[in-house]
């Protein structure tokens, strides 16, 4: 069995930090993505690379980074700074990755993609999960996946294809191999009771958690 080497990447996005986050940094490696280095500093962490064209950091976060190694790009290329990041994390042997900063922020469009990234990154073999402290994310492919959810949170899933043969179980509104159409709202605000059991037999999805929300219980 290969072992687990846990890649923390610090993206652009928005983070409130609480117990939940902390545990899914435990033990991790991190690299931060330009920007994403705020929340280095707010987590009290060093990552052991800085990735971007360092057009979103302050000075004083500058100076204070300024021993973390750095892996500089230019501002005009092909990727996202958040997909460069995740890649020299692979590159280093990650077999999981925890995206911080994932959701929110200025830029929806960056946002969006950090979702889609998931999925593909999913489709490598990674594990991954996304966070934001106030929302956490993680990809569903044909197979199972199970949640660990306070009782009464929220969650969804959002299909990104049509999906077929999705079960959702110890959930309020339970589901049995069910075909749902891509752009459909069914599987919107449902319930976990617990740890929450979900299968899949063809498409791609992400169920987004809202593990301090239980406006719905």
């Amino acid at each position: 069995m290969t072992p687990v080497s846990t890649f923390a990447i610090l993206l652009g996005g928005a983070l409130t930090i609480d117990d939940r986050v902390r545990a899914l940094l435990k033990g991790a490696r991190v690299i931060a993505a330009d920007g994403g280095i705020a929340h280095a500093a707010a987590l009290g962490l060093t990552p052991e690379l800085w990735v971007g064209d360092f057009d979103s950091t302050s000075p004083d976060l500058t100076e204070r980074f300024s021993a973390t190694e750095r892996l500089p790009f230019p501002a005009e290329k092909n990727f996202t700074d958040g997909e460069l990041a995740i890649e020299q994390a692979i590159e280093r042997g990650a077999t999981r990755l925890v995206l911080v900063g994932a959701f929110g922020g200025e830029r929806t469009d960056h946002a969006l993609s950090h979702l889609l990234q998931a999925i593909t990154l999913a489709e490598r073999g990674l594990d991954v999960i996304l966070t934001s402290g106030i929302e956490e994310g993680a990809p569903l492919l044909p197979g199972d996946l199970v949640l660990d959810l306070p009782a009464g949170s929220l969650f969804s899933v959002i299909g990104f294809t049509a999906l077929t043969g999705l079960s959702l179980r110890n959930v309020r509104y339970p589901l049995d191999r069910a075909d749902v159409g891509f752009g459909a709202s069914r599987t919107i605000s449902n319930v976990a009771e617990g740890l929450v059991s979900a299968s899949l037999t063809s498409g791609r999805a992400l169920v987004v958690a809202r593990p301090h929300d239980f406006s719905g219980a």
